[in-house]
């Protein structure tokens, strides 16, 4: 095809009716397909008008036959004008990708996944044998509580990988997995999950795309969110410069007993997923045959809750260490490496690490190589290192202590922009 477009022109096709993407200088037309998209139509419009080709890359494993079906949706080329500085890193990392590839850091070890998914058995079946064989006095309910609850936690982690395809690198194997272990291991819709985190890690950390720092008005993060937040004659006042005292109170032990409950089953409802919502219901089925003759069905749905309310705390300080801290902007187009190495960064490794935070430790890697297994993140990180240290980018390590330090002093921090960018606008 002849047709040739300047960045200009693909610039102004954004709109849900006439959206333009780029995938290896190739314009497509995915205005009419986007409802279509496996992944959701949001995360097209998300690169509409921009250059996609390293997030095409990331996130599809089948590329050729991707192709296929963007093939009828080609309309012509970019007049690419790039500069030098940008292709280098593009073609650097894409070198990269296909250099992991040969060294066979794709390859999951099913080994591995057969024993997260044993551990999460055993500690599930021992949290119950706790309560029926010791009764429900404080210490077994306690002890059952966190064995439960790191069930459930650790369970978080394996439907993260299936649902990134990183396991049997399989839509049909992974998807089953993953509805297993999302929708009746923990409850929650798989089709909710996916809709959100693809989201965030096509634009992490990006106002207005990502879902995850879409937090107003509980929280403004970053260092443009509170100023525009002030500014905004509509935003309701909140006292946001108190927010890294009320975060405690509000954001690790709602997240999931509250938040993530209500918009869960919302999402399966409002979508039709029926099959979310049938496993769903086992699920609670479940919870109510096993526990309702031991604690009644009330004590039962308060036991649920308190499972809940320790896995929210250990999954809201776990993801919110590797990206509150972190920039957080409008999107700027930014090539894949700058992007995903600006929104976040890596947590020490040791087995204790790895095992607390589902190799989520590795951030970075895993945002760049999002359908990599998690158990080979420690072996690409040296190469990501050495391409950040090459074009100026920063890598950065913390301690897990710390990590978690700097998600209160960030929160201060936007607070603290806020409250002066407030007073300052309501002076004027």
């Amino acid at each position: 095809m002849s047709n040739e477009f300047s960045w200009e022109e693909i610039r102004s096709h954004t709109s849900p009716d006439s959206r333009w993407l780029v995938v290896d200088n190739a314009v497509y037309d995915v205005s009419r397909w986007a409802q279509k998209h496996p992944g959701g139509s949001r995360l097209l419009s998300h690169y509409a008008g921009q250059d996609a080709t390293e997030a095409f890359r990331a996130f599809h494993l089948d590329q050729s036959t991707v192709a296929k079906w963007l093939a009828p949706l080609r309309i012509g080329r970019v007049c690419s004008n790039d500069p030098e500085r940008l292709v280098a890193m593009r073609t650097d990392f894409e070198r990269l990708r296909k250099d992991a590839q040969a060294r066979g850091l794709f390859k999951p070890s099913l080994v591995f996944y057969a024993l997260m998914l044993a551990h999460i058995f055993a500690l599930e079946a021992i949290a119950y044998a706790c309560l029926r064989f010791w009764g429900t006095g404080w210490l077994p309910y306690i002890v059952a509580l966190c064995l439960y609850a790191t069930a459930q936690s650790q369970a978080s982690w394996l439907q993260h990988d299936f649902g990134h395809l990183s396991v049997f690198h399989n839509r049909r194997w992974d998807g089953w997995l993953h509805q297993l272990t999302m929708s009746y291991f923990k409850g929650a819709s798989a089709h909710w999950w996916k809709h959100l985190h693809y989201q965030h890690h096509s634009k992490p950390n990006v106002m207005n795309k990502d879902p995850d720092v879409r937090i107003q008005p509980l929280f403004v993060v970053g260092k443009t969110m509170p100023k525009e937040t002030a500014a905004n004659p509509k935003s309701p006042y909140v006292p946001y410069h108190f927010q890294h005292r009320y975060f405690f109170a509000i954001g690790p032990p709602l997240l999931f007993p509250v938040y993530f409950q209500i918009a869960t089953f919302r999402h399966a409802i409002s979508r039709r997923c029926y099959v979310d919502l049938a496993c769903m219901a086992l699920f609670f089925a479940k919870i109510v045959v096993l526990y309702r003759p031991l604690l009644g069905l009330g004590g039962a749905f308060l036991y649920y809750f308190l499972v809940r309310m320790i896995e929210s705390h250990w999954f809201t300080w776990v993801s919110q260490s590797n990206h509150i801290p972190m920039e957080i902007e409008h999107d700027r187009a930014e090539p894949w490496l700058a992007l995903q190495l600006h929104a976040t960064c890596d947590i020490e490794k040791s087995p204790f690490n790895d095992w607390f935070t589902g190799h989520l430790n590795f951030q970075i890697e895993h945002h760049l190589f999002p359908t990599m297994p998690r158990h080979n993140y420690y072996k690409i990180q040296p190469d990501v290192q050495h391409l950040c240290q090459k074009y100026g980018i920063r890598h950065e390590i913390k301690p897990l202590w710390r990590a978690f330090c700097d998600v209160i002093g960030s929160l201060r921090h936007s607070g603290e922009i806020w409250h002066a960018a407030y007073h300052a606008h309501h002076m004027d």
